[in-house]
């Protein structure tokens, strides 16, 4: 059974390629990305990288944990099961419950208008 891998305080020029290579060094890889911010499409500095087995990628994390790679020092361990997050519903911060139903109206002051 495959087991993924979170590789965190990567230089911002590193490839999946360069990933896969470097972990390729200990084991099979069955595959590696590194995480992009969706607007600018700069890496985020981290990425994932999933090992054929769990022997492989705890050989990985005893490798490649601390050693310097494209002058920083890797952060490697197991990764952790992305939380679930719900999706839609009322949002607390945003007045009217959920998106498309407007807010509330604007706030009225307590004196009668002038006509």
């Amino acid at each position: 059974m495959s087991t993924k891998l979170f590789v965190g305080n990567l230089s911002y020029e590193v490839t999946s390629e360069e990933l896969d290579d470097l972990f390729s060094q200990v084991g099979e890889v069955v595959s590696s990305y590194i995480v992009t911010d969706r607007i600018t499409g700069r890496s985020r500095g981290f990425g994932f990288v999933e090992m054929v087995s769990a022997e492989l990628a705890q050989a990985a994390i005893e490798q490649l944990h601390g050693q310097e790679f494209r002058g920083r020092n890797l952060v490697v361990n197991e990764a952790k099961p992305r939380p679930d997050r719900p999706r839609g519903g009322p949002d607390p911060y945003r007045p009217g419950g959920g998106r498309g139903r407007g807010g509330g109206g604007r706030r009225r002051s307590s004196r009668p208008p002038r006509w």
